[in-house]
């Protein structure tokens, strides 16, 4: 007998990015029993707040439209009902999972248990060279036409027909990549060697770029390649602006989180260094919201080693 396979495939749209203090005004969601489409739920939320401009123009979805649609509290039990504490599927999953995750904090004080799978980052690892890891770029790669972009139920279901595409993609490549761990020792060597020759071609590239300038800065013109590539020169002027002067406007279109980004790792290293009061460093470790871990390896050379 089959094993039965549940996953939930959703969607949000939300009054803002920052889910701290926006919240979801459109939930959708999708249920797939071994990969084939059996149930799906969806539903407008009054989040009773203002929506903001920058992301109406995104979903269109205005305070007309949800005014008379059930708040929070009324549907979340609905929600959580169909979503179980099955595995939760979306394309930048942390996005949808932290409006949810902070929902259920806010109203019954208890976070989600659920697991999340992120297409997003499947999609980059099963198609690193696509320039786009968008889900319109997703879909596009296997020739799912978007119906209505940026409303929950459409964005939900399109990802719903690729996704058991792309896991069967993904899985293929982690089954070879586990089939490769055996020729470890020599797949490092071949890494030493690969990142040896990348940083000859870096050089290599910031020689040519140097001289690229120098030609153009003599007033030469622009170069045609035979594959038809065009090598132009110009200028971008960066500008640097007053932040308590357009503050209060770029947190009123929805931008200020985006534009003004807290430098994490720094405030890490400030709380593990030793230049703080105990005070000032409990008050900052009090403002954690979640911790993530980053995994990676690194290549020490002979001489940094240990004895």
């Amino acid at each position: 007998m089959t094993k039965k396979e549940i996953e939930i495939v959703l969607d949000v749209e939300t009054t803002g990015l920052d889910y701290t203090r926006e919240k979801i005004i459109e939930f959708a969601a999708v249920k797939l029993v071994n990969g084939e489409v059996i149930e799906q739920y969806e539903t407008l939320i009054n989040p009773q707040q203002h929506i903001r401009k920058s992301s109406i123009a995104i979903h269109g979805i205005t305070e007309e439209m949800v005014q008379d649609a059930p708040n929070e509290e009324e549907v979340f039990p609905k929600i959580l009902e169909f979503i179980g504490e099955y595995p939760l599927v979306a394309h930048n999953a942390i996005f949808d999972f932290s409006f949810l995750n902070r929902a259920s904090k806010r109203l019954y004080n208890k976070p989600l248990t659920n697991k999340y799978i992120d297409t997003q980052e499947m999609f980059k690892e099963v198609h690193p060279q696509c320039e786009s890891c968008g889900l319109e770029a997703l879909m596009g790669k296997f020739g799912v036409e978007f119906q209505t972009r940026h409303r929950a139920m459409a964005d939900a279901m399109g990802l719903a027909l690729v996704y058991p595409k792309l896991k069967k993609l993904y899985f293929q490549k982690y089954d070879w990549q586990l089939s490769q761990i055996e020729n470890v020792e020599y797949l490092f060597e071949r890494y030493l060697r690969i990142q040896q020759a990348i940083a000859v071609m870096q050089s290599e590239i910031q020689d040519l770029r140097s001289i690229f300038k120098i030609y153009f800065e003599k007033g030469g013109d622009a170069i045609l390649a035979n594959t038809g590539e065009l090598l132009t020169y110009g200028s971008k002027k960066t500008f640097v602006y007053d932040f308590l002067a357009i503050k209060d406007l770029l947190d009123e279109i929805g931008a200020l989180p985006k534009a003004v980004k807290l430098n994490n790792a720094f405030v890490d290293r400030l709380v593990s260094g030793a230049s703080l009061d105990k005070e000032i460093r409990d008050k900052i470790k009090s403002a954690r919201t979640e911790i993530t871990e980053n995994k990676s390896f690194n290549v020490v050379k002979p001489d940094k080693r240990c004895c």
